[in-house]
């Protein structure tokens, strides 16, 4: 704590003392709550997979290993996969945050006759849908099926995103759109070269939804291209790897199985869970810190107009 904090402690009231003395004690309980979960699964994931089936496992592992880790790094799909991720996650994002905001744009403008009816028709996806067999029928219709572009077409219009960031748009100054205008912008210029830079916040939160809805997709990868490997994801290879770690569990008396590498290492579904976890969070955890800044503050000025 700070001089100037602890003087400013010492010199309030005691409500307040006791009221900033409750928020820490909350915030610290909130945050241990919040990590421990996480800290476990790494700790169960560099432990011994038949010795983590005893349980106590906390903080930190009881029997260090890597053996979690070599067993899904030893499938040969794995890297693949991982590109996939990659770029429909890279591809996804910036069509997806790109298609959302001209919505948001078009929508936001007090001009535009049809906004209200517009944002209703969305509004409506968001409660109502056609279905899972109707909406097979039309990626189907639509030959998508078989194709990377069915990662990123049907999923190419966030309605809450483009909520929030219309929101934002309306918050901004209108003098500096019709100076645009008057220096001769069209609409999309001034989308471009006015409207994007100044909702780069709210830009980088819906970013940081729809990378987080990218990565961890796997059940359209199970619909439209479990036959096809080249299209397979990371999250989808692992479920397949947890899928059959749970199966040769069931089927064996001691609940664990030899790895088809080496007959002296043992994975359990327990494991293969806790290290999956770690491995899907790790790149989304890297990109998180770069992005902070501004999804607080598109958060805070996106959701509330003005």
């Amino acid at each position: 704590m700070r001089k100037g904090n602890i003087s400013r402690f010492r010199n309030s009231s005691t409500g307040d003392r006791a009221f900033d003395t409750f928020n820490i004690i909350f915030m610290v309980c909130l945050m241990i709550v919040t990590i421990y979960p996480f800290v476990n699964m790494i700790a169960v994931s560099f432990n011994n997979a038949n010795d983590a089936i005893r349980g106590g496992i906390y903080l930190w592992p009881r029997v260090w290993t890597l053996d979690n880790y070599k067993y899904i790094f030893g499938e040969s799909d794995i890297y693949h996969a991982t590109l996939i991720s990659a770029l429909r996650t890279v591809i996804g994002t910036v069509v997806s945050v790109f298609c959302t905001a001209m919505l948001a744009y078009t929508v936001s403008r007090q001009e535009f006759v049809l906004r209200k009816f517009v944002t209703m028709f969305f509004v409506f996806t968001m409660y109502f849908s056609g279905g899972l067999i109707p909406g097979y029928l039309l990626i189907r219709d639509l030959g998508l099926i078989g194709s990377f572009w069915v990662y990123i077409i049907p999923g190419v219009i966030g309605v809450f995103n483009m909520i929030v960031i219309r929101s934002f748009i309306e918050g901004l100054p209108e003098g500096i759109l019709e100076s645009a205008r008057i220096d001769g912008a069209g609409e999309f210029t001034t989308f471009i070269r006015v409207v994007l830079p100044l909702t780069i916040p709210a830009m980088a939160t819906v970013s940081l939804f729809v990378a987080v809805g990218q990565w961890n997709s796997w059940f359209d990868v199970f619909l439209y291209n479990s036959s096809n490997k080249e299209l397979s994801t990371l999250q989808y290879e692992l479920m397949k790897i947890l899928q059959t770690s749970t199966t040769s569990a069931t089927s064996s008396a001691s609940d664990a199985y030899q790895s088809a590498e080496s007959n002296a290492t043992a994975v359990t579904p327990t494991s293969i869970r806790a290290t999956m976890t770690i491995i899907a969070s790790v790149p989304i955890l890297m990109v998180y810190p770069f992005l902070q800044k501004y999804f607080v503050q598109g958060m805070t000025i996106g959701g509330v107009k003005g």
